[in-house]
């Protein structure tokens, strides 16, 4: 990434020096301070000029709505309504969340996808192998700790996915797409395990909680989750992974206020007081930039 200073922004804007101050005041133009002086990307200076482009009648540029899609989860549903960036949530699943955010319908989507490989970082790939993402950036919203649901006292003394298998145990799935479904068959594939092997209960769970449900009304007798949802639900939990669990956004949106917002947010204290209450999440690098093109 090329950073410009503030004399070769302003030769590069043809603005006077005073009026890019100006700008950065009004926090309307990309610009960062973390080496104690005003940068700017000039990538994303590119990116601010195109978005002020004036077009031909009839020819507006097309808007996401202000939801963040994607993965459920909640410290990021407690955080939307905490933060005052009047944003939505619109919980579907990873891949499917991936989806309508690279159709332009959203403004932003959860991301924790997963692959047989547990050293590769697919939530990168997602947007690098995504020519039509090319303008999109990754941020950390924190790590989540992954395990198997089961009932108090864990009465089937489950240890992993392979216990689940080899014992016949019914497990509440989700829908294809969703993250824990693709962390699910992970697992059985580095166990060399088929899903087949599993007896999976019917019908798919749409969210963590709605696993937790099934567990404990006798519907199933595991399932995968994240730990926070099983302590909100009363329920022993098996640790397995902790997976990076991200936000996706265009750079036009980063820099807009409702992102801004959001992201301000995830830094304070109240958003770590309440990660600590919910517990099985590490905020070290939430809201830093994870990938950007």
């Amino acid at each position: 990434m090329r950073l410009l200073t503030t004399a070769e922004a302003a030769e590069y804007l043809r603005l006077k020096e005073r009026k890019l101050y100006e700008l950065v005041a009004e926090e309307a133009i990309p610009c960062t301070k973390v080496t104690g002086k005003w940068l700017f990307p000039k990538s994303e200076l590119d990116h601010w000029l195109a978005s002020s482009l004036v077009r031909p009648k009839g020819l507006a540029a097309a808007e996401p709505m202000p939801i963040v899609g994607g993965s459920h989860d909640p410290l990021l549903e407690w955080a939307l309504r905490e933060s005052g960036c009047g944003l939505a949530t619109l919980p579907e699943g990873s891949e499917a969340g991936l989806a309508r955010f690279e159709q332009g319908g959203i403004v932003a989507t959860a991301l924790h996808l997963h692959a047989r490989d547990p050293a590769g970082d697919p939530n990168v790939a997602a947007l690098r192998d995504r020519a039509s993402l090319n303008d999109a950036v990754l941020i950390a919203f924190g790590r989540r700790e992954q395990g198997v649901l089961v009932p108090p006292g864990n009465p089937a003394g489950i240890s992993g996915i392979a216990d689940v298998a080899e014992r016949r145990l019914r497990i509440a799935v989700r829908p294809k797409g969703a993250g824990a479904q693709l962390l699910l068959l992970a697992l059985l594939e580095r166990a060399q395990l088929g899903f087949d092997r599993l007896v999976a209960a019917s019908p798919p769970c749409p969210t963590g909680p709605d696993i937790a449900q099934a567990i404990r009304s006798g519907r199933a007798d595991c399932g995968i989750a994240t730990r926070s949802v099983a302590n909100a639900a009363g329920l022993d939990f098996v640790p397995l992974v902790w997976e990076r669990f991200d936000l996706a956004m265009r750079r036009r949106d980063y820099f807009r206020p409702p992102l801004q917002r959001l992201l301000r947010f995830l830094a304070s204290p109240a958003m770590t007081t309440r990660a600590a209450e919910l517990g099985g999440y590490d905020l070290g690098e939430a809201g830093q930039v994870r990938y950007a093109p």
